[in-house]
């Protein structure tokens, strides 16, 4: 499973950029890889740990702005299609890479 975390958040005041930063050091905390600006996506065991990782995420939203979540499989991720450019060869974001123990 892959989730993404795709957010739109304002940065005019100096309070509005602290809770973008804590918000951006969570994802990276929790293993997110950033897809595109403002995309961020973690490959998961399972919904039920994409899930568990949507709720530690929810500590963790700024006041103001728009934070949104999609789960999909990893047949579906493999699905995109690129218009323009190529994907990442980023080992990070090798589903190969996730062990169940």
């Amino acid at each position: 499973m892959r989730l993404f975390v795709m957010f739109d958040l304002p940065v005019e005041t100096s309070q509005s950029r602290r809770e973008y930063r804590i918000f951006h050091k969570a994802l990276i905390n929790e293993g997110f890889i950033m897809m595109q600006e403002s995309i961020y996506t973690r490959i998961t065991v399972n919904r039920k740990a994409a899930e568990l990782l949507e709720q530690r995420l929810m500590k963790q939203l700024p006041k103001e702005g728009l934070v949104q979540t999609l789960i999909v499989t990893e047949a579906q991720f493999s699905s995109m299609h690129f218009l323009v450019g190529q994907s990442s060869d980023d080992i990070r974001n090798n589903p190969e890479r996730v062990i169940v123990i």
